[in-house]
């Protein structure tokens, strides 16, 4: 590990020379699962579980960069995908241990947290979980797998709702002569894949306490969409 830091220390080194205040992410351990032909399903379980002590070497070395702006990306038995209750075993207390483990190696206030964790395979948690990882200093988690599972959702269930509507370009339940054209329009079915993903994001948004935390007004409905004021059908 150490001479994969140096190296990684190096290159950041070279890239905060070019692109001053970037923000790097650094993935400790292995997340389990299959996610973009890459399949962690068969690894060590214990692989799948940071040490304090890995934490601790990356704050140090990416610190001792001038300027650098970091997030690390702990694993704690993160699994990318959504399993079976009971499959996938988070241990959060890892992030906190890890926070109690570097404050004490440089001095920094009891109850301090020095590091600004990344919580990979979010998709499928407990929101218990979820809720102790923010606690201990998580301040972005990843849904891939639920953000697909949502617009998927969307697309399938528009389907099932307007399946008569969707066989033929002429004749549906209304006639044999009614143009099917604004159901089989694609916009239609990316919309409604688009407005479950959206109703997934605020369910996260909620779970991570990012709701009107930033003195916005709520989000005004978007105009430039089609949807029944344009003609479009219903959500």
């Amino acid at each position: 590990m150490r001479l994969e830091m140096e190296l990684l220390t190096t290159y950041y080194l070279r890239t905060t020379h070019y692109l001053p205040g970037m923000l790097l992410e650094m993935e400790l351990g292995i997340t389990g699962g299959e996610e973009d032909g890459v399949n962690n399903e068969d690894v060590n379980p214990e692989d799948l579980y940071t040490k304090p002590e890995e934490v601790y070497e990356v704050y140090k070395a990416f610190t001792a960069v001038e300027g650098s702006r970091f997030t690390i990306a702990a694993a704690f038995g993160n699994v990318h995908g959504v399993y079976a209750p009971g499959n996938v075993k988070l241990d959060p207390e890892i992030l906190g241990n890890s926070q109690i483990y570097i404050a004490d190696k440089i001095g920094a206030p009891k109850g301090s947290k020095p590091v600004s964790f990344v919580f990979h395979g979010g998709s499928g948690s407990d929101i218990n979980d979820i809720k102790k990882a923010i606690t201990y200093g998580v301040i972005k988690m990843n849904i891939d797998t639920d953000t697909q599972w949502a617009y998927w959702k969307g697309m399938k269930e528009f389907e099932a709702k307007y399946h008569d509507y969707l066989q033929t370009q002429i004749g549906n339940p209304e006639g044999p002569d009614k143009p099917n054209k604004k159901y089989y329009d694609p916009r239609e079915a990316l919309r409604a894949g688009e407005s479950e993903t959206v109703a997934r994001l605020e369910q996260c948004f909620g779970d991570l306490n990012c709701v009107n935390v930033c003195g916005l007004n709520p989000a005004a409905e978007p105009a430039n969409v089609l949807g029944p004021r344009r003609g479009g059908l219903p959500s």
